[in-house]
């Protein structure tokens, strides 16, 4: 593989990220197969991770048994509460062993962003180490270190490649599966099932990868 397809295949592999991040906030049904989301993600799982694009491929067609109500409400009793979370959505809860968000691994978490020359939007509602947030960062740092090999600014790429390593290692793919057991274990509702699946055999595959 030459560095164009090098960078070309990166490239979608932060695509990925991104689709998968867009699928953990309060869901649209419209938007999602206006945007065609789920065939877009199976079009680059089918590349990237064949295992995890039979389950994104399974949300395209379960997505259409839901209301948009019934997804919201789901979403809401998995990820938001307002009573006990099914699934919480944060790495801290998961991390820091205690089962409580906001905790020393949110804290990293947001020296890496500030770091990597992000900032959270004051207007944003959601905790740094949601998973949707990690999630795109993932896209972010593949995206920037893209950028920079095509610039041929091999340090700076070498940096931003560091840095998504560490991530992931430290603080995305260990909480990822567990994650994903809760929503399991907490839902009947199909499409989030399948979210389930593709999420962990996604990250699982780029562990090994």
């Amino acid at each position: 593989m030459d560095i164009n397809e090098s960078i070309l295949f990166e490239r979608k592999r932060g695509d990925c990220y991104k689709l998968l991040s867009a699928c953990f906030y309060l869901p649209k049904k419209e938007i999602y197969l206006e945007e065609k989301v789920f065939e877009g993600l199976t079009l680059l799982l089918n590349i990237l991770c064949p295992d995890a694009a039979i389950f994104s491929a399974a949300m395209e067609e379960t997505i259409q048994k839901y209301s948009d109500e019934d997804l919201a409400v789901e979403y809401a009793r998995l990820f938001v509460g307002p009573y006990e979370l099914k699934a919480p959505p944060y790495g801290s809860v998961y991390l820091d062993g205690e089962r409580r968000v906001m905790g020393d691994s949110t804290m990293e978490v947001v020296r890496i962003y500030e770091k990597a020359g992000l900032v959270m939007d004051k207007d944003f509602k959601e905790l740094p180490d949601h998973i949707a947030v990690e999630l795109e960062f993932m896209y972010y740092l593949i995206y920037k270190e893209a950028e920079a090999l095509e610039k041929s600014e091999k340090e700076k790429a070498l940096a931003f490649g560091e840095t998504r390593l560490r991530f992931f290692n430290r603080f995305l793919s260990p909480w990822i599966p567990p994650f994903c057991e809760k929503i399991k274990e907490a839902t009947d509702n199909q499409f989030y099932i399948g979210l389930a699946d593709c999420l962990s055999t996604f990250i699982t595959n780029q562990t090994r990868n």
